[in-house]
Order: C-alpha cells, then sequence, then structure tokens
C-alpha cells in the first residue's frame, strides 16, 4: 500500500528588516506549543498558493497579495509524512494576528534557528533563508588574470555579495598549484573581512577544504559520492547538476544547496541549449532543497528565477557587471 502523504501549503512571510514570522500550534493539534511557519492543509482540488492564500486568511487574517514558490520538501514525522510546499511571502495586507489562539513572533533569520520548541520541519527552510540570492563564481583564469578579478571581487563585495565559489580548472600548471593556493588565500582573505563565504570547487586538492567555508561538488564527483562528505558544522557543500539525477543525489548527500543548469543559453557555451524556464521549475519542485539557477544569468534574470522557484540565481560573469 502507497505511503500517505499529506501536502501543506507553507508561508515563510519576509520582512525587509530580516525578520521572519513564526506563531506556535494551538493546543487542540498535534505538537501543541511548538514554534512553525504559519500555513495549513491543501483542499481538493486547490493549487499550493490558492491554500496558501486562504490559509494565511483563516489563521493569522492577512490578504496576500505577493508569493512565489521555493522549496518543496518532505518530511516524516512519526505518525504522518507531510509534503511542505514552502512559499516565499513579500507582499501582504494587514497585520498578522492569531485567529486560533496561537502566538505570533518575529524573529531574526539569524537567530530563528535558536527558538525552543521549533517544530522538525520548521529547521531546513530557516537555514536555508542564510543563503544569499547570488552564487558567483570564479574566473581569474591566471596569475596575469588575477589582480583584475580581484578588483572585480572588491566591487562585488562593496555591493553585497556574500557566496563565492574557487573554480579554477583552467588554471596554467592545473588546478594544484602553489600558484592557485597563493590565489585563493588572497580571496579568502578580502572574503570573509566583507563577511563573504567562499566554498571550493571539487576539481581542487581535498586539503584546501580546511581553510574555506565548505565544498562545491561537480556533478560527476557527486554521483561517485556514497554519503555526504566530512565537513565541519559551520561548513555548505553546494553541488552541481543538470537534470533529475543528479538532483536526487544531491538530496541524498544533504547537500545545503545546488546549481541547475544551463537554464538559458550563454556565450562561453553556445553549443549547448538550455533547459529554459519551465523546465527548469519542473526539475525545482522536486529537488526538495534550494536551486540556483546557473546559465545566461544576471541580474535582469533574477527576480525570473525565483519567480519559478529558484533561490537565487549563479554566474560567472553576471555577478561581474
Amino acid at each position: 500500500m502507497p505511503e500517505k502523504i499529506i501536502d501543506v501549503a507553507v508561508g515563510v512571510l519576509l520582512r525587509p528588516d530580516g525578520t521572519v514570522l513564526l506563531g506556535n500550534r494551538p493546543a487542540d493539534k498535534p505538537w501543541p506549543g511548538w514554534w512553525e511557519l504559519p500555513g495549513g492543509k491543501l483542499e481538493p482540488g486547490e493549487t499550493v498558493l490558492q491554500a496558501l492564500k486562504r490559509e494565511l486568511k483563516e489563521e493569522i487574517d492577512i490578504e496576500l497579495t505577493q508569493a512565489t514558490p521555493w522549496v518543496t520538501y518532505v518530511h516524516k514525522y512519526p505518525t504522518t509524512t507531510v509534503r511542505l510546499a514552502f512559499c516565499r511571502v513579500t507582499g501582504w495586507t494587514g497585520e498578522p494576528r492569531g485567529l486560533e489562539n496561537q502566538q505570533l513572533q518575529w524573529v531574526d533569520l539569524k537567530h530563528a534557528h535558536e527558538v525552543p520548541q521549533l517544530l522538525p520541519a520548521t529547521y531546513p527552510p530557516l537555514r536555508w533563508l542564510q543563503l544569499p540570492e547570488w552564487y558567483a563564481i570564479s574566473s581569474a583564469g591566471s596569475a596575469e588574470g588575477l589582480a583584475g578579478f580581484l578588483t572585480r571581487l572588491d566591487t562585488a563585495l562593496e555591493k553585497g555579495l556574500r557566496l563565492l565559489q574557487w573554480r579554477e580548472p583552467g588554471w596554467p600548471g592545473g588546478p594544484d598549484t602553489a600558484e592557485l593556493k597563493a590565489a585563493l588565500d588572497q580571496v579568502l582573505t578580502r572574503c570573509h573581512a566583507a563577511g563573504a563565504r567562499v566554498l571550493i570547487n571539487s576539481v581542487h586538492p581535498e586539503s584546501w577544504l580546511r581553510d574555506t567555508d565548505g565544498l562545491h561538488l561537480r556533478a560527476n564527483d557527486a554521483q561517485a559520492c556514497i554519503k555526504r562528505p566530512e565537513l565541519e558544522k559551520h561548513q555548505l557543500l553546494g553541488v552541481s547538476t543538470h537534470n533529475l539525477s543528479d538532483l536526487n543525489q544531491a538530496r541524498k548527500l544533504e547537500a545545503d544547496f545546488a546549481v541547475l543548469s544551463p537554464v538559458l543559453a550563454t556565450p562561453s557555451h553556445p553549443e549547448a541549449q538550455g533547459m529554459g524556464w519551465q523546465h527548469f521549475a519542473e526539475l525545482n519542485a522536486q529537488a526538495g532543497l534550494p536551486v540556483y539557477a546557473l546559465g545566461g544569468q544576471s541580474a535582469a534574470t533574477l527576480e525570473q528565477a525565483k519567480s519559478v522557484g529558484g533561490h537565487g540565481i549563479a554566474g560567472i560573469r553576471g555577478w561581474i557587471a
């Protein structure tokens, strides 16, 4: 007999001041008193956004005006399995108030995971929200190109760049030279001074990982893993993906996020036809973790990526512009 899964629409209400809305569960529901994001079950024939609009009105008395799909995540409780369709909610009218005798509180995203008695399925989205919308990929290329790259990096950091992947497979002499490690050290110094994190691509030596903020696995390297690489608690794991099989593997490895490509055609790979936004959205809905769109991305495509469920965008050149 197939497992029964309950579909739930969940609203991640975000304010410009960096706070998110949590509510505690009423006494007449399972897990009474535990804190969660607002939302509820889909009724027959409802879409996720229709259910979310209804639930937010019934539960906290607001009218939904702006929301986008985000991550759909399956969580198994001892007696129930729920499929949680998380949506980022950025527009509403009215002031949230508990209509089910529940308490509400706006919590700083940086500390939301520290709230006592937080419902288990609420931890993942609060962790994912720590990820920025832009994920930059390095393009220094050589020692001669490093100075120009560092100048562009400094400008991007000043403008708010907070996550960078160090990926230099074409560096003269190979991706494991002492010269390249010295270049990485310069990048780490600049990024850490600005509060930005740096992940190292798996093309580079594993020994370099200890100085960085995490690991980014190429798709083939991820497929070769049988379990999540051993990382420090603060380090992130990112995975490159191109199809549903890659995304499934990223989820099995408990990756913090995936990068899905190519979405659109790029000047560097004109022969590679992009999957387009519709297919990106279809794959993203099955990913179970935040997904960045890669391929032909720039500031002009960020809102498009988010409108179809992407966490944000990744790029080698777009972040520089």
